[in-house]
Formats: C-alpha cells, structure tokens, sequence
C-alpha cells in the first residue's frame, strides 16, 4: 500500500513539473511572439516615417520654384524661411505628426571653398575662414588643418598644417581626404577639432559642390565678419538691422566698400542655389530626421535632391 501511495506521489508531481514546464513554454513563446510582433511593427512605422519625411520634398521644391518665380532674391522674409508647423498624419490608425525648417545653406561659409578646381588652397578663402574663426571666437589655426585635409597635395601648410604623417600616427590611424568633403560632420576628424570648437563651427559652416558665394541676406554676424577684415561685430549687428524687411536694397552698393578685393567678384550675393530640408516625423513611438541638399537650378528650370541622410547633417 505504501509503494502505491509512494508512486502515486512521483506521479502528481510528475504531472505538476509538466503543467509549470508547459505554463513557461507558453509564456515565453508568448512573450517572444509579442516582441516579434512589436519589432515588425517599429520596422514599418519608420519606413512610413522614412516615405513621409521624403514625400514632403516635393512640397518644398515647389516653394522653392515658386519663390524663384516671383521673387529676384533670397530672403529671410520669404515663405521658405519660414519653420514648417507640425501637420498630422495618419499611419494605420496610429496617429503621427511632420515638422521640419528649410535653410539657406549659401548663408555660411561653403568649406569647399578653401580649395580651387586644382585641388590647391585658395588663399582668399583662406584668409576669410580665418576671419570667421576669429569671429566665432575659435584658433584660426584650424583653417591651415582644415585646407590640408582637403587640399591634393601632401605638403603640410607651415605653420600648422596637418597631412597624412600624423593622421597615420593615431590609434586607430586614417587618411586626410585630399578632396571636398560631402558633409561638414567630416571636420570632426581633423586635427584640433573638439567638441566644443565643432559645435561653435557648426551654424556658420556647410559643405556644398564647387565654389558658392555668400547669401548676404541670410547669413550670420559672424560670416558677415568674414568678408572684410573691417567688418567689426556691431557693424555685422548694423548690416542684419538693415536686411530686415525684405533683404538689402541694394546689396552691391552696401559691401562694396566692405568685402575683401579678392572676395568682390564671387564672394557674395542676394541669391541662393542651396538648400537644406530638415524634416522630422513621429509615428508612434518612431522618430526620424531626414537631411535634405536641395539643388535650386539659377534658370528656374527644377530643384533637385542632391543628398540626403537620416540623423544627421
């Protein structure tokens, strides 16, 4: 009787050892099943994010196009200007939203500039980014570094250039691109750049393809700076004042007496070619930045996409 009640005993226990082993296989397949469900869902929601954030650059090439069509310069009054106001969406019943700024890339100083079409440093760029790292309060230094990196050549300017001898000499080593750069986040390999110098640099600088010119009626104080070493801030100051309304009466005539004798032919205007879409969408819990390069073609013909990149500049 006793080995019955033993056996018995093994057995209910058995059972019991079963059910909870069941009970955890089914808590942990559902479990599973309720992350694979959520990772499918985040995946979609950021490729409608993605497809939303791209579908509003049609929106902005036509501002664009039709900002040229009425309007012979390019403006901080202007509707392009302007912050793009959160506008909802709706992505499968879960509610979204897209807001976003366009801005006038060709009011900073183009870091492609430093170089001419042989690869070389051109020595008035030079000395007007000098200009605007002594503005912003930074070692000018960096501008001799920074054409190295982007000159062809491995000579190092004197005195404080930078080549491939001492980038190759860091853990881990890497090269100088001894070519214009894509992207301005590139300047946070060259030598001297920290964190805090780069994000000072950071609003007054972009990287666009061939020379480009100064956008007078967009750009900052200090990149006004830049254009003539007799440009003080308060004079800078003075100049933002009088562009207010609608932009300089008269650009010419006011930089003129201001701008560098080397800088007069190319180095400024009233109008811009580059732009920059910032749009930012959320669905749900997904958030993503797109990054824009828009080409606005001088005839008016087309804007066109040039670059993009998601999460960063």
């Amino acid at each position: 009787m006793r080995s019955v009640f033993r056996k018995r005993g093994v057995a209910l226990i058995t059972a019991m050892l079963i059910t909870a082993l069941a009970a955890s296989v089914a808590a942990s397949l559902s479990w599973d099943n309720a992350l694979d469900v959520r990772r499918t869902m985040v995946m979609l929601y950021r490729d409608q994010a993605i497809q939303v954030a791209v579908g509003s650059e049609g929106w902005v090439r036509n501002i664009l196009r039709d900002d040229q069509a009425s309007s012979t310069s390019d403006h901080l009054d202007e509707i392009w200007a302007t912050e793009i106001p959160a506008l909802p969406i709706d992505a499968q019943a879960v509610q979204g939203e897209i807001y976003g700024e366009i801005q006038d890339l060709q009011g900073r100083f183009n870091i492609n500039n430093l170089i001419d079409a042989s690869g070389q440093t051109h020595q008035p760029s030079l000395e007007q980014f000098k200009r605007l790292l002594a503005a912003l309060g930074l070692e000018d230094r960096l501008a001799e570094i920074i054409a190295d990196w982007l000159d062809a050549d491995q000579t190092e300017s004197i005195p404080f250039g930078a080549e491939d001898p001492l980038y190759t000499g860091l853990t881990p080593p890497y090269r100088t691109a001894n070519r214009p750069i894509l992207s301005v986040s590139e300047l946070a390999a060259v030598d001297g750049m920290d964190r805090s110098s780069f994000d000072i640099l950071l609003p007054h600088v972009t990287a666009l393809p061939g020379r480009t010119p100064i956008n007078v009626n967009t750009a900052s104080a200090p990149v006004l700076q830049s254009l003539g070493s007799n440009i003080t801030l308060s004079d800078a100051e003075g100049l933002i004042a009088l562009r207010e309304g609608g932009g300089f009466a008269d650009y010419g005539g006011v930089f003129a007496p201001l701008v560098e004798a080397d800088l007069q032919q190319d180095g400024f205007s009233e109008t811009s070619s580059y732009f920059q879409l910032k749009a930012v969408v959320q669905i749900d819990t997904v958030r993503i930045s797109l990054f824009t390069l828009l080409y606005r073609n001088p005839n008016g013909s087309d804007v066109i996409p040039i670059l993009r990149s998601l999460g960063t500049i």
